[in-house]
């Protein structure tokens, strides 16, 4: 069972993948924690993706395609939640290459639907929040970079909503809610695609 989490940044689907990991065992890849273990490994690209990220901006298909294709090599996981990747049409398409490859296939691909204006409140307080506990802030926790991301997410991944939606494969839920009535929906749809 293969299963997309697709949203803008702060939409939850980390929080949504950790769940669905833990009640049906499917391994989460997380670009975005991939790429945060890159950068702060200090080495050549992980100085690269830190600049990258730092500006807002999305990083190169290459890099994360090699991320993403390591992982599924070298795991021999039941299914995988993708969680921050695909996000772009390119990269879609190379995901579709790599399940062929591995001879597996995309069970669903949840799109986590959220207000972008309440979007950005949400991610401002959670900054604040671990900030009043001494925990580090993320880099682009902060209004001006994830504005661009935002627009980002629409110009290049919002595209994948009609993508996955042409492949019979897309599931809408609505994200504004509580996590434990996302999570319930999610599992559902999960349940469902691996029946």
């Amino acid at each position: 069972m293969n299963v997309i989490l697709l949203g803008p940044p702060g939409a939850g689907k980390g929080t949504q993948a950790e769940l669905l990991v833990k009640t049906h065992g499917l391994v989460q890849l997380s670009t975005g924690d991939m790429l945060r273990q890159a950068k702060a490994s200090g080495s050549e690209l992980g100085n690269r993706v830190a600049e990258v990220m730092e500006r807002g901006e999305l990083v190169t298909d290459d890099i994360v395609i090699g991320l993403i294709k390591e992982k599924l090599a070298s795991s021999d996981a039941k299914g995988f939640i993708f969680d921050g990747f695909p996000r772009t049409l390119a990269q879609a398409d190379a995901l579709g290459g790599l399940l062929e490859e591995a001879g597996v296939t995309l069970s669903a691909a949840i799109e986590l639907q959220v207000n972008d204006k309440i979007l950005v409140k949400r991610i401002l307080n959670r900054a604040e929040q671990a900030k009043a506990a001494g925990q580090p802030v993320r880099a682009d926790d902060n209004e001006e970079t994830l504005v661009q991301r935002l627009e980002a997410y629409h110009a290049q991944t919002a595209p994948l909503i009609d993508y996955y939606a042409g492949k019979g494969v897309l599931k809408p839920v609505d994200a504004m809610g509580e996590i434990d009535a996302i999570a319930n929906e999610l599992a559902a749809i999960v349940s469902e695609a691996g029946a």
